[in-house]
């Protein structure tokens, strides 16, 4: 059979894949990620999935590759990781009071051929005020996430609703990948 491939190192993608009964080795992608300016969020995240699949599926010709990318978008803007805890607080600031979208691609590439998707999630935010921000941004949690909070851990308190898969937030859309998985061959 198959192995599944992961090509990323987020921590989150692997706890989801592990929490659904999935075996797997990672492999990050090491690629330069090549993206045109112009692209819209939903075709920006399934180009970043498909080059780092295809990057790893290149060392596993074999086997059957997951790569996935995920970002924020508010008011047409594109919201990555932030740098400093300054850019943290400005993106939660832009977030406060406001519905965004967060965006995950998914890249899934076989001898079977390529799937890429994307799931698009709308999330509410409730207002916060400084003390909320500042406190926020004091645990850390923001650093390493798109949009600067992780709903799956302290960033839960900032979320009034989710309208979508809320999986996708975390990083992975897993019932669809689960699915996708099937039709290339694997479980």
């Amino acid at each position: 059979m198959k192995s599944l491939i992961l090509a990323s190192q987020s921590p989150r993608r692997r706890e989801l894949l592990e929490q659904v009964g999935l075996r797997f080795t990672v492999h990050p992608s090491t690629i330069e990620e090549q993206v045109e300016e112009e692209m819209t969020p939903e075709a920006l995240v399934q180009e970043l999935a498909r080059q780092k699949a295809a990057d790893v599926y290149s060392h596993y010709p074999e086997d059957i590759v997951l790569g996935a990318d995920t970002l924020v978008a508010v008011d047409g803007e594109v919201l990555g990781k932030p740098r400093s805890e300054e850019e943290a607080a400005e993106m939660l600031h832009k977030l406060s009071g406001k519905t965004h979208q967060v965006h995950t691609g998914t890249a899934i590439i076989s001898e079977q051929g390529e799937t890429v998707f994307a799931e698009t999630v709308h999330v509410t935010f409730y207002p916060l005020t400084e003390s909320e921000i500042d406190t926020y941004i004091q645990s850390k949690e923001p650093e390493d996430k798109a949009g600067a909070y992780g709903i799956q851990g302290l960033g839960a308190v900032l979320v009034e609703r989710i309208e979508g898969d809320y999986f996708s937030i975390v990083g992975l859309p897993v019932a669809r990948v689960v699915r996708v998985l099937k039709k290339h061959g694997s479980g």
